[in-house]
């Protein structure tokens, strides 16, 4: 699975019932992105909450995932080999604005549903502003955009 799981708040036990599911030898795949700490999303939760509309957004950003240990507990009983591990991509990009726009179809989709377009705008005007200071232009004119993802690969027990 790629890129889905970070969305489910049970994904933990979703993970055990598919480790169910596998053939003796088959193997569970994961990759999800840990960038909850990450400026692109730190900086959205403080925006809403600054934002005169804050309580519209009010639960809008997804929870942290656990710690791979938490991962490694939950599978290895299930599993004859279990490997997990952090990866960080650095992503160019050419200004704040594309930052916004990577994240748009995301992490920023439950802030900004519940808005009308000028809150949008408002809202998205002034994460900009914040983007653009958070991640500052490289040598080439180009930002940095910091992106971990946690790798799992769980081979069930045969």
């Amino acid at each position: 699975a790629n890129a889905v799981f970070q969305w489910l708040p049970t994904h933990p036990a979703v993970f055990q019932r598919l480790m169910g599911f596998l053939a003796p030898g088959g193997a569970l795949a994961v990759q999800m992105p840990d960038n909850m700490a990450e400026d692109s999303h730190r900086l959205m939760r403080e925006t809403a909450a600054e934002m005169p509309f804050a309580a519209k957004m009010k639960g809008a950003a997804r929870a942290p995932l656990p710690p791979v240990s938490f991962y490694y507990d939950l599978l290895s009983p299930l599993s004859d080999r279990l490997d997990i591990w952090h990866t960080i991509y650095h992503h160019p990009l050419a200004d704040a604005e594309a930052i916004v726009e990577w994240v748009k179809a995301t992490g920023l989709k439950p802030f900004l549903d519940p808005l009308d377009a000028d809150e949008s705008r408002i809202f998205l005007d002034s994460y900009t502003a914040k983007i653009a200071r958070a991640y500052p232009k490289t040598a080439s004119g180009k930002v940095l955009l910091r992106f971990p993802r946690i790798f799992i690969v769980a081979k069930r027990a045969g």
